[in-house]
Parts: structure tokens; sequence; C-alpha cells
């Protein structure tokens, strides 16, 4: 069951409710009866590092694609080299 979080309206109470996702949400502060509204709270987990949510599999082939059609940092130019020789 998900925990939803709400705060009151009157009283700025904040507080967090274990409920099942067919109930309804809460209307009315248990403290004061003044009106409550469900905040979106932050989820308890994230997703770090590289893999599929992030960098997407059809990425993945572009990428290598990407890496063999660079020249290697060592090449020269051709041009340097044939103009090089006297006339």
């Amino acid at each position: 069951m998900p925990v939803y979080e709400y705060a009151c309206a009157e009283c700025g109470r904040h507080f967090e409710e274990l409920q099942k996702v067919s109930d309804k949400p809460l209307k009315k502060c248990k403290i004061c009866g003044g009106t409550l509204q469900r905040l979106i709270s932050q989820t308890s987990f994230s997703l770090k590092g590289g893999g599929w949510y992030k960098d997407g599999y059809s990425n993945a082939k572009a990428a290598e694609g990407k890496k063999d059609s660079k020249p290697p940092a060592d090449n020269k130019p051709a041009a340097k080299n044939s103009s090089s020789g006297g006339s």
C-alpha cells in the first residue's frame, strides 16, 4: 500500500497516511477539521548510473557506430606529407 502525504490548509499540519490505491483521498484534517490537500512527494528510490532507463537501447547502437567512425588521434593529414617533397 502506498503512503500519501497531506497538508491541512487551516492549521498547516503535514502528515502521511497509509492508504490503498483504490481509497478516496482524505478531505478533512483529524485535528482541526480543515480542508486537506494531497501533496506530490518525492519517491523513495532513485535510478542512478547507466542503464536502459538513462541511455536507451536504441542509443547504445548509435554510440557504438560513432566510436568506430572517429579517426585515430595520431593520424596526420596526407596533404602535409605529399607537399613536403622537393620539386
